[in-house]
C-alpha cells in the first residue's frame, strides 16, 4: 500500500515546476520580441528605401524627357505600394528644375522608428536620423 501512494505522488507536475517553466518562457520571450520587432522594422524600411530608389529612377526619366525636374508628378505616394497598411508617406522634401530630394516619412506602425525621415537626392545622397539606416 505504501508503494502505491509513492507512485501517485510522482505522477504529475507540481505548481512550482509549472511556474518555473512559465518564468523561463517569459524571459525568453522578453529577449526575443524586441529582436523580432527590429527585424520587422528593417523590412519595412527596406521597402520604403526601394520605393525611394524607384521614384528616383522615375525622376531621372522625367529629366531625360523634359530637361528639367519641374512639374514632375510621383506615380505613387505611399509605401508599401501593395496592402492596406501604409507605413510611409513618400514625397518631395525639396524640388527645383535641376535637383530634388525625395523623402519617406514614417506613419502608422513606423511612427516612432529610430531612422525617422529617410531622404534620397538627385545625386544619390542618402539621409536618415541614424547612420546605419541605409545599409
Amino acid at each position: 500500500m505504501e508503494r502505491n501512494s509513492m507512485r501517485n505522488r510522482q505522477a504529475g507536475v507540481t505548481l512550482i515546476e509549472l511556474m518555473i517553466v512559465v518564468a523561463i518562457l517569459g524571459i525568453i520571450a522578453s529577449i526575443a520580441y524586441p529582436s523580432y520587432q527590429e527585424s520587422v522594422a528593417q523590412g519595412n524600411r527596406a521597402d520604403a528605401q526601394a520605393n525611394l530608389l524607384s521614384l528616383s529612377q522615375h525622376m531621372e526619366r522625367v529629366f531625360t524627357e523634359n530637361g528639367s525636374y519641374t512639374g514632375a508628378v510621383l506615380p505613387y505616394t505611399e509605401s508599401p505600394r501593395d496592402g492596406a497598411n501604409k507605413l510611409y508617406d513618400l514625397g518631395f522634401a525639396a524640388s527645383s528644375a535641376t535637383s530634388y530630394t525625395l523623402q519617406a516619412t514614417p506613419k502608422n506602425g513606423m511612427t516612432g522608428d529610430r531612422c525617422g525621415n529617410m531622404t534620397l537626392t538627385n545625386i544619390g545622397q542618402r539621409g536618415a536620423a541614424d547612420t546605419d539606416c541605409w545599409r
